[in-house]
């Protein structure tokens, strides 16, 4: 109405019309600057006597009542007249601060404003601890997932009938309703804090008290900042203790503590897309840093091929949430959560590619010369060959970890080596394998009888066609380095039998009764 009001005596801009000589000039006090402003003016005090009203009410250190006794209670009824009496201050204090910079009015209003805003922090700090388990990560990451929102009507009372609109069209448990509520309560001081010119104000009390949650969540799902120096001194056995918690709470940590204070934050700051951006920062970034920094610290220490799979785990857990983490951390101020988490995928990678580096080399280090009884398999080809098939278990990030690190021979492989796939991840392993089967070359000279060289070869030849054709390394090496391997196979069992019955033959007596 008082919009109406002010409209309707706003001074037209029309022509004025010439008054005869004869008739005395006519005068409208409606349309008087002098009559409008000392309305604007007459207006502008009754905002501030209004706001002195309340505000002076629900002062804690004028009134015990109001030092006890919430201001938003679950009838908020007095929350939306404080509220509206703040932003009505705040107009009053625009409009003296603008005409009267010097008047009493403008430093009385200023005074009640002090006021109101410690009551108002009062108030969101109350909020946020009262409703500390109706805000909990977990609770807010469901509601998130949901797509759920609390409304961003300025207009507190609209708010309320829309919130309460929503719960009678959904079912909606008790514990979401009260989080609801707490977020909208938030949401409101914030909006009217950050009018008023006292953001910072807010954001301190809402940043030390989020931060710490996601601090004593982080740590329950033991992530705990450590250095480089403790994690080196570490066994392998408690290392390895570490890397499986790790694997376990990084999930949590993003889809959960982050996820859901990154909504929290953005609903209860949705005013501002730079002081959401820049809360979140400061909640998540130090916990971020700690949780994303162990990896790295992780692979530096001394570790043998056995441990690549592990090693591997930490490359997958970061990778696949790699989209997420970069949506989360989008923003400028949180640009070195990302830079970290880059940096550990590019080390984490290097320590892979220096483990297959030291297989291939243990491989070809294998001294034994004991030959295994009746030509059967040999530990070597078991080892080399469940090594590989656990491998390639994680053929969807190994070919773009070791996609930049070529073969270095000093000819190129036939392509019947790797089956004509010249993938930098199926050449890897194709090299491996025929690393192994040289081996196996050089250990089947130990058996002075050849033909059970033959079938050491046929049977050893056979056990890693075996494993590939029963695992993803079918995937890897195709079918037809499978039929290529299988014809040797063949050809090996072949050389046995010719060789065996040639001395069979030649061990028959000669026919007597033969011309």
């Amino acid at each position: 109405m008082r919009n109406h009001f002010f409209k309707s005596l706003t001074p037209s801009h029309s022509p004025a019309r010439t008054t005869p000589s004869h008739s005395p000039a006519r005068t409208t006090p409606s349309h008087s600057p002098v009559r409008t402003h000392g309305l604007c003016r007459s207006l502008m005090e009754e905002n501030i006597e209004v706001a002195e009203t309340l505000i002076t009410q629900w002062d804690c250190a004028a009134s015990s009542y109001a030092d006890i006794t919430p201001l938003f209670q679950d009838d908020r009824h007095e929350a939306k007249r404080y509220l509206k009496a703040v932003t009505d201050l705040q107009t009053a204090m625009q409009y003296f601060g603008s005409e009267h910079s010097n008047s009493h009015h403008l430093v009385h209003a200023q005074n009640l404003m002090q006021t109101a805003m410690k009551r108002l922090q009062r108030e969101f700090h109350q909020i946020l601890t009262e409703n500390r388990g109706h805000l909990d990560p977990e609770s807010i990451s469901n509601r998130s997932s949901r797509g759920s929102a609390v409304t961003t009507n300025s207009d507190l009372e609209d708010e309320s009938e829309e919130d309460d609109l929503r719960f009678a069209n959904e079912t909606v448990t008790e514990e979401e309703r009260i989080s609801r509520t707490a977020m909208a309560d938030l949401k409101s001081i914030a909006d009217c804090m950050i009018s008023a010119g006292y953001g910072k104000e807010c954001v301190k009390i809402y940043t030390v008290n989020r931060k710490s949650i996601v601090e004593e969540g982080l740590y329950n799902l033991g992530v705990a900042k450590t250095s480089f120096h403790h994690v080196n001194r570490m066994e392998w056995e408690v290392l390895e203790v570490k890397i499986k918690n790790w694997l376990n709470a990084v999930k949590i940590a993003v889809r959960t503590f982050f996820e859901s204070e990154r909504f929290l934050c953005y609903q209860v700051f949705s005013a501002s897309a730079s002081i959401r951006e820049s809360v979140f920062s400061e909640i998540t970034k130090e916990s971020a840093m700690t949780l994303f920094g162990f990896p790295e610290m992780a692979v530096k220490s001394k570790k043998t091929p056995e441990k690549i799979f592990l090693i591997l785990d930490l490359y997958e857990a970061i990778y696949d949430l790699l989209p997420e983490i970069e949506s989360m951390f989008s923003c400028e101020s949180t640009s070195s959560v990302r830079s970290l988490i880059d940096h550990s995928l590019t080390k984490i990678g290097e320590s892979i590619r220096a483990m297959l580096v030291d297989f291939e080399a243990h491989i070809q280090k294998d001294s034994s010369k004991t030959p295994v009884p009746s030509g059967g398999v040999h530990p070597l080809t078991r080892y080399v060959m469940n090594y590989l098939s656990f491998l390639s278990d994680y053929s969807g990030i190994l070919p773009g970890i070791v996609a930049d690190w070529p073969l270095m021979l000093n000819s190129p492989l036939p392509e019947s080596v790797f089956g004509g796939d010249e993938n930098p991840f199926t050449m890897r392993v194709a090299w491996l394998i025929l690393v192994l089967l040289s081996k196996l070359d050089s250990k089947a000279e130990v058996y002075h009888d050849a033909p059970l060289s033959y079938i050491f070869l046929a049977n050893n030849l056979e056990y890693v066609v075996v494993k590939v054709r029963g695992s993803n390394l079918r995937f890897v090496l195709g079918e037809e380095w499978i039929e290529s391997h299988e014809s040797k196979v063949k050809q090996y069992a072949s050389s046995y039998l010719r060789m065996g019955w040639s001395r069979v033959m030649a061990a028959l007596p000669e026919n007597p009764t033969a011309e």
